[in-house]
């Protein structure tokens, strides 16, 4: 955050409610990134930019790093593939969990430095700890956990199917993202042979008869791309894209190379053609233009709850209780972290804000204006632990999104070449 000798200087008027840096930190940042000599050629030592393997830059959450870590508690193995030998490897060549390795990858992230406002965060209490009765079991927990919001294009085809199976199964809703979804994932698979291997989607692997690939939310953004009315009606919850947090006042962008021939006939568009959202949502200008779609959305599919993605700002407590009254089922908040990466440079470097900001806002606002029990708040955004899900859930979530960290699960590993369509693990 900024400090108040930097708002009054520089940035008067501006809201910063935690504080943060005063214009000393700022020189003594800006100072240690000058070479050390005089004598030394004049070249910045760390030009701001993500690099996988940075030599001196900053801290990442989200790096290849990581991503080795967790595919070493999940039993991930990276050398295994279609084109290698997985067909004949057992279980597709998946390894065991590891326990030990996973206490590993918790321990990363506990020893990491300061990256995130619940970093700053600890929990004390005088209360002793509840009985596991009274706890819900795990498959009604299961059921509060949801996929972001990734569209087919921004992720593989063979990623987001994988999401969108492996979701359904353990009961939780996975997240279409704007762009829409090939029909055939409407229907349960029926067709699974011995090897869990299916015509239907020859592509994948490990598959089982019942599965589902149709995403639990399907999401409706301002370039309606891929919106049919079989999309909504097969749907068990809309979502209206108002924002993202990866890059608020900015509207979807999926670059040119990433469209291919199966995304644009999703999207009916052509091969090779950027696509671009309108940074607002251009057909809502008020509450009541919301409350209008909200409508609309519970009448094309009456089974269907209605959910509201917002971005977490100042002043966002205003914008959920208008949400609440438009007659929203969910009011999803979404942070500046996370997001695939399929976006252009220019727009991931200037991202929203954390959502403990935006989160603790709504659901303070919600409840001093009696709105609270009209609505379900969903959280998204960098979120990768137990102890994330439970700081959240302090904070008034009741439902809780993994974007990033649930692409590493199934393999990403952080390079990160997303919008250049040239990663080595899915092809796109």
């Amino acid at each position: 955050g900024l400090g108040e000798e930097v708002i009054d200087t520089s940035f008067k008027g501006t809201t910063s409610r935690i504080g943060g840096v005063n214009l000393a930190d700022i020189a003594s940042e800006t100072v240690s990134m000058r070479p050390e000599s005089a004598s030394e050629k004049a070249k910045l030592v760390n030009y701001g930019y993500y690099k996988p393997v940075p030599k001196m830059g900053e801290y990442h959450a989200n790096s290849s790093d990581l991503a080795k870590l967790l595919h070493d508690a999940i039993g991930l193995d990276k050398t295994v593939s279609a084109a290698t030998n997985r067909d004949e490897a057992e279980n597709d060549g998946v390894k065991p969990s590891n326990a030990a390795n996973y206490e590993i990858f918790k321990k990363s992230l506990a020893e990491a430095p300061l990256a995130n406002i619940r970093d700053l965060l600890d929990f004390e209490s005088d209360r002793k700890s509840v009985s596991i009765d009274e706890v819900e079991p795990a498959a009604e927990i299961m059921k509060r956990f949801c996929t972001g919001a990734m569209s087919l294009g921004a992720l593989s085809r063979e990623a987001h199917e994988t999401l969108a199976i492996a979701v359904n199964r353990v009961g939780g809703k996975s997240n279409s993202g704007e762009g829409g979804e090939d029909v055939v994932r409407g229907y349960n698979l029926e067709d699974v042979d011995d090897k869990g291997r299916s015509p239907t989607f020859p592509h994948l692997a490990g598959l089982k008869n019942g599965d589902s690939a149709n995403s639990y939310i399907h999401q409706v953004a301002s370039g309606r791309f891929g919106v049919t009315p079989e999309f909504l009606v097969t749907a068990k919850q809309l979502e209206i894209k108002m924002a993202q947090g990866a890059k608020p006042g900015e509207g979807g962008q999926l670059p040119g190379p990433k469209v291919s021939d199966y995304i644009a006939t999703l999207r009916a568009s052509k091969p090779g053609v950027t696509l671009i959202s309108p940074p607002p949502h251009h057909d809502i200008y008020s509450i009541e233009d919301l409350a209008q779609l909200i409508h609309d959305l519970h009448a094309v599919n009456e089974k269907a709850g209605v959910s509201v993605k917002l971005v977490s700002s100042i002043g966002i407590g205003t914008v959920a209780c208008g949400v609440a009254k438009a007659q929203a089922d969910v009011i999803q908040i979404s942070g500046g972290d996370g997001g695939t990466g399929a976006s252009p440079l220019s727009s991931i470097k200037h991202a929203g804000m954390p959502w403990e900001l935006g989160l603790s806002e709504a659901h303070s606002a919600l409840m001093n204006n009696g709105l609270r029990e009209r609505v379900t708040l969903r959280v998204d955004g960098g979120i990768r632990t137990g102890r994330d899900i439970a700081i959240a859930a302090m904070m008034g979530a009741e439902e809780f999104g993994f974007g990033t960290i649930a692409m590493i699960a199934e393999g990403c590993v952080m390079a990160p070449v997303c919008p250049l369509n040239t990663c080595s693990v899915w092809g796109t």
